[in-house]
Parts: C-alpha cells; sequence; structure tokens
C-alpha cells in the first residue's frame, strides 16, 4: 500500500506543479498508460517551449546509444526566447549504464543546471530500479521525481469516456462505460479508438451495450471470459467460435491457454466466494479489481459451476500446459479445442 501512495504521489504532483506553472528539473515517466504520458509530455512542452521555438529548446533522442557526455552537451544548450530548454529521452535503461557512464550521471544530476529540464521516457523498456546501484540510485531518487502513469481509477476513467463521447455528439450513462472498459480494457490509448468507431456507429443519442459490441474489438481477457462464460453453460459452439476469433487474430495458443487458466482460477475463487458467503467486494479485494462490474459478472457465472468443475478444470489446462511446453510437434489449435469440448461436457 505504501507503494501505491508513493505512486499516486508522483503524479499528483506533477498534476499540481503544472496547474501552479512549475515545472521540476529532472523526470522519469512510465507506466502503462501511455495516453497520460504523452499528455503530460505535452503539457510539459507547453509550459517551458514557446511555439515556434522548438528546434532551439526542445530535443527528442532516442536513449539506445546514447552516451552522458552527449547528453551534458545538450543540457549546457542555453535556451533561446525562454527561460528553460525541454530535453526529452527515450528508453535509456538507467541502471544498465556501465559505470563510467552511472558516474558521469549521477555527476550531471548532482550540477544539474536551471534552466533545463530532462525528462527519461520509458516506452518500450520496462522502469526497474535498481538499489545495487546505490549512488544511483540516491542520486535519482533525490534530484528525479517518478511518475508512474497507470490506468485511471473508475471514476475518473468514466469521467473521461463520457466527455470524450459527448464532443462526438453522444451521452453514455456509468454502466455502459464499465461494459466498454471491460470489453476493451481500461487503457486511454486503447480506448480512443474504440470511442470514435462507436460513436461513428451509434444512431441514437445515448451509446448502447449493443453498439458497443457491434464494432469494439474486444482485448484477450474479455474474449476469454465470454468463453468460459459460454463453456460453464456446456455451449461448446459458442465457445468454439470464440476461440476461433482469437485465432484467426493469430494469438499464440499458449498465451490463450494462460489466458483461459487466469480466468478459470478467478471463476474457481467466485464459486468459493459464493460458497462461504462473500461477496463481490471479497472478489474485488482478491483481484484488485477497480470496478464491481466484473466482479459481478464473475458470480453471475460461477452460479453456473460447482467446486469440484472448477478444481477439475484448472487441472486440465495445468495439464495441457505442461504438454504445449514439453510435447514436440502438438496440435496446440487442436488441443485448444478439445480443451474447450471437454470443459464444456463436464458441467
Amino acid at each position: 500500500m505504501a507503494e501505491k501512495k508513493t505512486i499516486t504521489k508522483g503524479y499528483q504532483k506533477l498534476k499540481a506543479d503544472l496547474a501552479a506553472g512549475e515545472v521540476g528539473r529532472v523526470y522519469i515517466f512510465y507506466g502503462e498508460e501511455s495516453y497520460l504520458r504523452e499528455y503530460y509530455l505535452k503539457e510539459v512542452q507547453k509550459k517551458l517551449v514557446p511555439a515556434g521555438f522548438e528546434e532551439f529548446n526542445l530535443h527528442r533522442v532516442a536513449g539506445k546509444g546514447l552516451t552522458m557526455e552527449e547528453l551534458g552537451e545538450m543540457t549546457e544548450a542555453m535556451p533561446m526566447m525562454a527561460e528553460r530548454t525541454l530535453i526529452v529521452v527515450t528508453d535509456c535503461d538507467l541502471y544498465k549504464l556501465g559505470e563510467e557512464q552511472r558516474t558521469r550521471l549521477i555527476a550531471l544530476l548532482d550540477d544539474f543546471p536551471e534552466y533545463c529540464c530532462l525528462i527519461f521516457v520509458y516506452d518500450l523498456l520496462e522502469y526497474k530500479p535498481n538499489k545495487t546501484y546505490k549512488k544511483l540510485y540516491a542520486a535519482l531518487s533525490e534530484r528525479a521525481q517518478e511518475v508512474k502513469f497507470e490506468p485511471q481509477e473508475r471514476g475518473d476513467l468514466i469521467n473521461w469516456i463520457a466527455r470524450r463521447f459527448r464532443a462526438a455528439g453522444h451521452d453514455i450513462d456509468a454502466r455502459t462505460a464499465e461494459h466498454l472498459m471491460f470489453t476493451c480494457g481500461s487503457l486511454m490509448t486503447g480506448l480512443v479508438p474504440e470511442i470514435e468507431k462507436i460513436s461513428a456507429y451509434a444512431k441514437g443519442r445515448t451509446v448502447t451495450v449493443e453498439d458497443i459490441n457491434a464494432v469494439a474489438d474486444p482485448v484477450l481477457d474479455a474474449v476469454v471470459f465470454d468463453m468460459t462464460s459460454a463453456v460453464t453453460k456446456g455451449n461448446y459452439d459458442r465457445a468454439s467460435e470464440l476461440l476461433g476469433q482469437l485465432l484467426k487474430k493469430q494469438e499464440e495458443p499458449i498465451m490463450i491457454l494462460g489466458v483461459i487458466s487466469k480466468e478459470l482460477r478467478r471463476l474457481y475463487t467466485a464459486r468459493l466466494a459464493l460458497d462461504s458467503g462473500k461477496d463481490k467486494l471479497w472478489l474485488m479485494d482478491l483481484w484488485n479489481m477497480r470496478s464491481d462490474y466484473p466482479a459481478r459478472l464473475l458470480l453471475d457465472a460461477a452460479k453456473k459451476t460447482t467446486h469440484e468443475w472448477c478444481a477439475e478444470s484448472l487441472l486440465l489446462c495445468q495439464r495441457l500446459d505442461r504438454r504445449m511446453k514439453s510435447e514436440k510437434g502438438i496440435d496446440r489449435e487442436g488441443e485448444l479445442k478439445l480443451l474447450l469440448m471437454q470443459l464444456a461436457q463436464r458441467v
């Protein structure tokens, strides 16, 4: 919980500082919500770099192959017709720098110029602080502000979705917005094109679940949830149809099996919740759900199962997982179809 508060604190401080017109010297931007990351990069740029002077005051460089000597030279470039310059370095793995480069970076951070703002952006690379490098870790902890961009909380995301639809001439209620989040994921980056598609398709002022289902491209987890739900109803044909859609998208069978296993584990815990008198709040806490929408769907699906079926289903998945990883020449697609048939027959 302390780590979560620290992460949130960095993001909230950035928002507050920008609102007050203040920008720090060194930042580390990371996290899976790239929409927010790009938004705040643009906000920092607006604060620091006058329009028309980007060539002089804005420097965007790739981190791969960048030396700290080159970075130091960039920081020495004085701003033109502005108070500060902005340097954005993308995918420089700071904790994998050689010893000499780490030493140079520490020296740069210790004497960083006031007229410059440096942002290390982790896009394709994952940001992994390493306390083994004590001096570098201490320098970054003291001199750089870490900002993690995570999926937004339920209420904030629903409000954002509503604003996006209103801008396109539509309304959407909270429950329908939750269905959209469940179907297409909770990352704004992925939701933007889906909202555009749905807005173009919807005929009425108010967006419906049917509108979403008609044109939205569901994430893997949503398709697998529908697949397992079909299985719990003994509907192998529907489950097989959904599997075919995933295979047509060239999803790897081993990846699909992994998500099926995860969904069946969630379903098992929902069955345990029903058997022991626990409610959706218990499930939400167990699986770190931001909304009660998937918890309610899980509990409804679990009502069609038994404790024994859930346990057997997980065992079948484990056996197939071992076979896929150990046997050569196995027909993985065929084995997945057989797994769904076995699960549907055992309900």
